[in-house]
């Protein structure tokens, strides 16, 4: 890994951290906030890539894990994973990873609608996958009744794969930092 990979995942990881600082929304009958680093994982993995991107997360994972208030709320540690937003937390790293995948693979013919798809795969839909289960088990909710409730973070969640989208096509126009994936029967 050269030093410009290590960079680039301490940068993610450190914007993760700010993201952080907004403030969470609480929200009725559903015992996980509405944050703004849900963000942080469409822009890790759809700016800078699969590897990469999945690492910084991992990394901010990681921090929260070690118990530093890196969360919305000053939260973090092992008390804030084993409760009913861990499953969300826990796939981030995933959900960045996934993100840069489908966006490495799409790189050719990246634009705002291929972007948008891979990073609500990644940044939206594979952390309703693992969060929405862990949360009906953690609190005990039906796991309909926790889909269901968990429709809330859906608007604010395609607001951030929007705008994750718009920046990460913008960085690629501009400055763009992924290597796209070479497929079966490329050229060597």
């Amino acid at each position: 890994m050269r030093t410009k990979d290590i960079a680039q995942i301490a940068l993610f990881a450190a914007i993760m951290v700010v993201l952080g600082l907004f403030p969470l929304i609480e929200v009725p009958f559903v015992p996980a906030p509405i944050t703004s680093q849900t963000l942080g994982v469409a822009l890790a993995g759809s700016v800078i890539g699969a590897r990469r991107g999945g690492l910084a997360v991992l990394l901010f994972v990681v921090l929260v894990v070690v118990g530093l208030p890196v969360l919305p709320g000053g939260r973090g540690g092992l008390g804030t994973i084993l409760g009913p937003t861990g499953g969300f937390i826990l796939a981030y790293p995933l959900g960045a990873w996934l993100a840069g995948l489908l966006t490495e693979r799409m790189w050719h013919h990246y634009t705002l609608w291929r972007a948008i798809l891979a990073n609500f795969a990644g940044a939206a839909l594979l952390l309703y996958v693992v969060g929405i289960p862990w949360m009906a088990v953690v609190s005990g909710m039906p796991l309909g009744k926790a889909t269901v409730a968990s429709a809330v973070f859906l608007p604010g969640d395609l607001l951030k794969v929007v705008l994750a989208s718009v920046a990460a096509v913008a960085v690629r126009r501009a400055y763009p930092l992924i290597e796209p994936r070479r497929t079966a029967g490329a050229g060597a």
